[in-house]
């Protein structure tokens, strides 16, 4: 059992008398998620919808930290810092829990949050109790894997996507799995469940029965929105008589929330409130990847000199290049990387190599290297294109035109490279 004690007076989800003087912040960290509902469409870029999984910007772990700092000189009566998307936190595992270390070493006197489908949390339950995590949302739409399957079109799970019933079943199975073990950790476990008109409504009761027995203590019962571009954007939403009826059922067993705001993954402030245009101006920089005193140069993978395209598990050497004073781009070396074959251990060495650089280009790139050398400061960004344009813009301007972008850490696998593990793994 945890020994954290928390001040759920301060906590504005679980104390609906603060909601109006003491604020939190979401961090959008987590872009990826291993379920699709068929409410949901993630459009994470727009800034004028208020739901959840939609942000302006997704940040790094050490971007989040920063973009806390300066968002706390603004806001200062923030108690909680949660991490709510725009995808699921435990679908990007490895960037949700840096983050929360990073903030809990820092501000220790914050809350933090998570807000989560379920299906992947288990792993990392021991680790979460480690941590001032005050409690975990998850969102458990069914626990009948036939209702389940009207809701979610797929589940990935491990290697596996699953559909249907097995898919709903898979995802309830670790749902359940979880639930039980942060109750067993001591963390408190609140529940959203999404209503949807003709397919849950009537078992939403149901659903607050089985996850109060396994451990959960309040319950937030949303209305589904109908979102452009979802399975069921033409579904009708619930009333507010309905919502009415399925929270008095569902208050026979577990504690009803009725203030939630569905807050956006980027949301600061009261619960409530929209981000201004400030604290949207501070996500912007914040996401940007720029020089400093002490990183003036990016590194490059490159064949020629003229073009982003080597692979990074494939580069023996890293052209190094700045920016001089008439902004035109110089290269400034030629540095050798380490030896492929090492797994993380070479990417380790290669941030030990490469401290002055701000960021690495390259043509492609596995999760390991994106891991290794994020959490050592140094982003890698994937693109196509000349070295003059993606170097030359994020220098100036601190983003890649979207039109180079392509994901990182998706391996493309390069020229030569046979996925054996040597390179990139």
């Amino acid at each position: 059992m945890s020994e954290h004690q928390f001040d759920l007076g301060n906590h504005p989800c679980f104390n609906a008398a603060v909601r109006h003087s003491t604020g939190r912040i979401h961090l959008p960290v987590a872009p990826k998620c291993n379920i699709q509902c068929n409410f949901c469409n993630r459009k994470y870029d727009c800034v004028n919808e208020t739901r959840p999984g939609v942000t302006s910007s997704v940040l790094s772990p050490s971007q989040s930290l920063s973009y806390l700092d300066k968002v706390l000189e603004k806001v200062p009566n923030i108690s909680v810092v949660g991490i709510a998307g725009p995808g699921d936190p435990f679908a990007n595992p490895d960037e949700t829990m840096d983050t929360l270390e990073l903030i809990g070493s820092k501000y220790p006197e914050k809350i933090l949050c998570l807000a989560s489908n379920g299906l992947n949390i288990a792993p990392y339950v021991e680790r979460i109790s480690r941590l001032n995590v005050s409690h975990i949302t998850i969102t458990v739409n069914a626990v009948d894997p036939a209702i389940g399957a009207e809701i979610y079109g797929w589940v990935r799970f491990g290697p596996h996507v699953y559909r249907g019933v097995e898919g709903a079943a898979v995802l309830l199975e670790n749902q359940t799995r979880a639930i039980k073990a942060l109750h067993d950790a001591g963390i408190l476990i609140k529940i959203n469940t999404i209503i949807i008109p003709g397919i849950n409504d009537k078992h939403a009761e149901a659903v607050a029965q089985y996850c109060r027995d396994l451990g959960a203590s309040i319950q937030n019962c949303i209305p589904m929105m109908c979102v452009e571009g979802s399975a069921f954007e033409d579904h009708d939403s619930p009333s507010a008589e309905m919502m009415a009826e399925v929270r008095t059922a569902c208050g026979k067993y577990l504690e009803q929330m009725c203030h939630c705001a569905r807050c956006r993954a980027d949301a600061v402030g009261l619960i409530g409130e929209e981000n201004n245009a400030e604290i949207m101006k501070m996500l912007s920089d914040a996401a940007k990847v720029r020089p400093s005193e002490l990183r003036p140069y990016i590194a490059v993978a490159s064949r020629d000199g003229l073009f982003v395209n080597q692979h990074l598990g494939e580069a023996t050497e890293l052209w190094v290049y700045r920016m001089t004073a008439d902004g035109s781009l110089e290269l400034v070396t030629e540095r050798p990387t380490p030896a492929p074959g090492a797994g993380d251990e070479r990417w380790q060495a290669l941030a030990a190599e490469f401290t002055d650089c701000f960021a690495i280009l390259c043509a492609g790139c596995g999760a390991a290297p994106v891991r290794v050398l994020e959490k050592e400061g140094i982003p890698v960004i994937v693109m196509d294109g000349l070295v003059a344009e993606g170097a030359g813009s994020l220098i100036k301007t601190g983003e890649i035109p979207h039109i180079y972008r392509k994901p990182a850490g998706v391996c493309g696998v390069g020229k030569g490279c046979g996925g054996s593990g040597a390179g990139c793994q």
